[in-house]
């Protein structure tokens, strides 16, 4: 079940991006977060007081240090996105996956389970697979004038991994996905804030303005799904079922921007597909029910 959470993120996620590609025709970035956060605090608010969750947090510094990160980690993805191709800088932030692996792994190692590495060979053979796909599909490049900005992206998917470990953490000391969702919203409405104060705002318009509140929505929807699925599925098959999002990215291209897809990229979309199949079996073979803080 919790396979299906992370599917449902990456498809309100990839929804959420066609929805920012329209907005940011009059909106900047920072404007985007700041609009992206605030319908997301009213909308969880809602959500939140409709199942009776508080909103009172025994764990503040925990949703601080998530917040701090995982805001970081958008505006260094934002940063990438202006400064790269898209397809790199999408890229890089998709090497998450591959962070959270090496994050559970070296974590593992640290406590002596050396022969807990081993048996989770497969797994972690499944994710390296799904990135190869991300590369096929998206074929990234960068050029001499954009190390710096390919830097950024890298640092992106470096934050974004250690956000979603945090999300974990969350789950693990009984924070409800509520409760961390809306938290995470306010953080960006707050930093997007403060962007928006120093570089100024647009004035409303339309179409543009009228993708404001499905954008909010979507971003909040996929938030819950994917906090949900780190709270209660492994670690490393909801990573890896996370580059589900690039193959309905990509044919939101296909069927709204006109965008080509290759042959490798089908071939990569297949691979995608395949290995989060895979990822998942040999996770629920393994251990029916695993708990969310293994690997």
């Amino acid at each position: 079940m919790q396979a299906a959470w992370m599917i449902a993120a990456a498809f309100f996620f990839s929804s959420m991006a066609v929805a920012i590609k329209y907005a940011s025709a009059q909106f900047s970035p920072l404007e985007i977060v700041f609009y992206r956060g605030i319908v997301g605090v009213c909308f969880m608010a809602f959500i939140a007081r409709g199942r009776g969750v508080s909103l009172r947090t025994e764990v503040p510094m925990m949703h601080v240090w998530r917040n701090i990160v995982g805001v970081s980690a958008l505006v260094a993805w934002f940063y990438a996105i202006a400064k790269l191709p898209l397809a790199t800088a999408m890229t890089l932030n998709y090497m998450s996956g591959i962070w959270v692996a090496t994050f559970l792994i070296a974590g593992t190692l640290a406590l002596g389970k050396l022969s807990d590495v081993r048996r989770q060979g497969p797994l972690v053979l499944a994710v390296l697979c799904s990135f190869a796909g991300v590369v096929m599909l998206l074929r990234p490049t960068v050029e001499q004038n954009q190390v710096f900005g390919g830097l950024v992206g890298l640092l992106s998917g470096v934050l974004s991994g250690l956000a979603y470990m945090q999300v974990a953490a969350l789950g693990r000391v009984g924070e409800p996905e509520t409760r961390t969702v809306f938290y995470f919203s306010l953080g960006a409405t707050l930093a997007g804030l403060v962007g928006m104060l120093a570089t100024g705002v647009h004035a409303w318009t339309w179409p543009a303005a009228a993708w404001l509140l499905p954008l909010g929505v979507l971003a909040a929807l996929g938030q819950l799904c994917m906090t949900r699925a780190y709270t209660h599925g492994a670690t490393m098959v909801v990573a890896n079922l996370q580059y589900s999002g690039i193959v309905f990215a990509s044919l939101y291209g296909l069927l709204l921007f006109d965008a080509q897809i290759p042959l490798i990229g089908w071939a990569g979309m297949a691979l995608i597909v395949v290995s989060g199949i895979t990822a998942t079996v040999l996770r629920a073979r393994a251990m029916p029910n695993p708990p969310a803080e293994e690997l």
